[in-house]
């Protein structure tokens, strides 16, 4: 990886905590070089394009920092998910991963979708289009599992899956929230085993 590669990797990951915790405007340049140990050249260097004002280079790293924070998310899920073959026992681990994370996750500051998609709903567009690219990922990638898992006899035919997709993430992100605001995961566990109820009731007979 070349040095400007690493440079820009690294304000990424330390600006991923940052924006994850302060949000997008209670995050500064100066955060985000205090956090760095970077210049404010050093990180415009890496950045800023011709025609971009200091907003759009802070947009730029928001955004990357946001898609960083995702997929680190998403990465420990996919570890623990990839080595069970049955459609509905996946769909729970993904449950228990949010249930021993909720109040410890894996990027500081919680659920970077949930945080992200709260303060840019109303007040940043091209957050809020990032928020929206993801969660039509994750609901299509539920969708696909619960597709595959009835050709596969795993799961009633008669399941609508993109109902159930948005059910769960829904469940989650909500529970996520009760149980942070109320610091301590008896919210998340009314919801998880609620969840985990339903998904059992999607197995065949």
């Amino acid at each position: 990886m070349k040095k400007s590669e690493q440079t820009r990797r690294h304000i990424i990951e330390k600006a991923a905590v940052l924006f994850n915790t302060k949000g997008f405007h209670g995050t500064s340049i100066g955060d985000i070089m205090a956090a760095t140990g970077l210049t404010k050249g050093g990180i415009y260097g890496n950045f800023k394009k011709e025609g971009r004002d200091k907003k759009g280079v802070k947009e730029e790293i928001a955004v990357a920092a946001f898609e960083h924070a995702v997929q680190v998310v998403w990465e420990e899920v996919r570890r623990r998910t990839k080595v069970i073959e049955n459609t509905l026992d996946k769909l729970k681990s993904v449950v228990y991963f949010y249930k021993e994370r909720c109040l410890n996750p894996p990027v500081d500051g919680g659920c970077p979708i949930q945080n992200t998609a709260v303060e840019a709903a109303d007040n940043h567009p091209v957050l809020r289009e990032k928020v929206l690219e993801v969660l039509a990922f994750w609901r299509r990638r539920i969708v696909e599992t619960l597709e595959e898992g009835k050709r596969k006899g795993e799961v009633r035919p008669d399941v609508d899956s993109a109902e159930f997709a948005v059910l769960f993430i829904g469940m989650l992100e909500g529970g996520i929230l009760l149980s942070r605001v109320e610091k301590n995961i008896e919210a998340f566990g009314v919801m998880s085993r609620r969840l985990l109820a339903m998904i059992e009731e999607l197995r065949p007979v």
